[in-house]
């Protein structure tokens, strides 16, 4: 007997739980570095050109695609290519990916809230020691964090879609925004605050170089979730009385303006606890930043705060995050749980019980891979550089195979589904859609330059990952 389906009981809860996966670390924390290592304004011109040109189409179709078939990934491939081989291990790869993305990004989730925990018991100077990381991401006591992060998930998940995705996220969401700015309008009456607003503000376009841009474009497709199957997922969760081309505008402009007010809050910060600082001297990981350089800045607050108000700061922050990285985990876990109880038959428990003893162990390799365990510390060499098991699984489901499943999504939909099909699902919900200029850029830049652009990151990074080299020069 199959699994009835659930669906977002509203228009918002569905916008709210969609942006909800795509506001994450990557938002909160990957963007304001790039932002601030690659230009400032000029990054941020570059990205909000892309995201409108480039991602927007993509995270449509994949949405289109989710309402269409009422599956996930998997399923979704089967049906419309009336069960291909070929596409159905393509909607494969599309589970498979958040599966593996989920180990590293669960890993991420406990070292926060590890860090709050420290915050919390009065550690805040310990974690401002540049050292301690190293030493904190061999604590055994990270293994509780686990099964308290895995739990939380849990909880959700096992709710399902209405009590427990929409739900979390219609808490979630509201409390990051609020919080988000609440950072943001303190960060701003610091010294020196307004030094990081001008060079995050003000497009210097003779910063404009090849790196910039690739950097832009690949921020942005990462950003929004695009190629991780979610998008799929989620879009078959919502009603036909959804117009998906409103919707998808309404996600990504959300999650863009978290990104923005995320740089409102890191640049002034950064620039106000060193006001000589270089940008290029910033770590190029997003992780870096979150646990060994803003430490620093949140125990300099204690001049003006003292000591327990910059702890209450930090805290703050850091429960910022882990509610992004929560709302994301979500989404991501979701995928290969609805892909194992509408494919698999599998109730929602059984299925998350398989997901938690599969993905669960391989979470844990990650987590002893910095240091706890030496044969996942050195894992594997490429590139002239020994990677520990989380730096792997990083450089092959998340830099490389996503760019790749956004590249099979636009093939899919403009040559094996078509653009016509696409166009009458979107027009249900949008009695305007049909011979609008928005039908018209979708269907064109589909089907001509976006798959291109998308390959061509794919092809890039494989290079620059696994053999050293740019094919672009950059």
């Amino acid at each position: 007997m199959s699994t009835e389906r659930e669906h977002f009981s509203s228009r918002l809860g569905f916008i709210l739980a969609a942006a909800g996966s795509a506001v994450g670390i990557g938002n909160l924390v990957g963007f304001p570095v790039n932002a601030a290592k690659n230009g400032g304004g000029a990054f941020l011109l570059m990205y909000a050109l892309f995201v409108l040109l480039i991602c927007l189409p993509v995270m449509i179709a994949e949405m289109a695609v989710g309402r269409k078939t009422e599956k996930e990934p998997v399923g979704a491939y089967k049906s419309l290519s009336r069960g291909n081989n070929m596409w159905g291990a393509a909607g494969f790869l599309g589970v498979l990916t958040p599966f593996m993305i989920a180990v590293f990004y669960t890993v991420i989730t406990v070292w926060i809230l590890g860090y709050i925990v420290l915050i919390v018991s009065g550690n805040l100077d310990l974690l401002a020691n540049g050292d301690y990381f190293t030493q904190f991401v061999k604590n055994e006591y990270l293994f509780a964090s686990l099964i308290v992060v895995s739990a939380v998930v849990y909880f959700i998940l096992v709710a399902g879609v209405k009590e427990g995705i929409e739900k979390a996220a219609k808490i979630l969401m509201p409390a990051l925004f609020v919080m988000l700015i609440l950072m943001v309008a303190y960060v701003l009456t610091l010294d020196n605050a307004m030094a990081g607003v001008k060079f995050f503000l003000i497009p210097d376009l003779s910063k404009l170089t090849p790196s910039i841009i690739n950097g832009a474009l690949s921020q942005a497709f990462f950003s929004l979730s695009l190629g991780m199957g979610i998008l799929i997922t989620y879009g078959s969760y919502i009603d036909k009385k959804t117009d998906v081309v409103g919707s998808a505008k309404f996600v990504a402009i959300t999650d863009t303006a978290v990104a923005f007010t995320a740089g409102l809050m890191i640049l002034p910060a950064i620039f106000s606890f060193d006001p000589n600082i270089n940008p290029d001297e910033l770590s190029n990981s997003g992780v870096a930043l979150i646990f060994t350089f803003l430490p620093k800045i949140f125990l300099a607050l204690q001049t003006s705060l003292g000591y327990f108000g910059a702890s209450a700061l930090a805290v703050s922050f850091f429960l910022l995050v882990f509610f992004a990285a929560i709302t994301s985990l979500v989404s991501i876990i979701e995928v290969p749980v609805s892909y194992l109880v509408f494919e698999k038959n599998q109730s929602r428990k059984k299925a998350l019980t398989t997901l938690l003893m599969s993905a669960g162990i391989l979470t844990v390799f990650a987590l002893v891979s910095y240091g706890m365990i030496d044969f996942f510390s050195d894992f594997m060499t490429y590139a002239g550089q020994s990677k520990p098991f989380f730096d792997v699984v990083v450089d092959i489901f998340y830099d490389t195979i996503l760019p790749l499943n956004g590249f099979l999504l636009c093939v899919f939909v403009s040559y094996r589904w078509k653009k016509h099909n696409l166009s009458d699902e979107l027009a249900i919900g949008n009695e305007n859609y049909k011979g609008s200029w928005a039908e018209k850029y979708i269907n064109f830049s589909l089907g001509t330059f976006i798959p291109v652009i998308v390959f061509g990151i794919f092809i890039n990074t494989v290079a620059q990952k696994f053999f050293a080299y740019s094919l672009f020069g950059f």
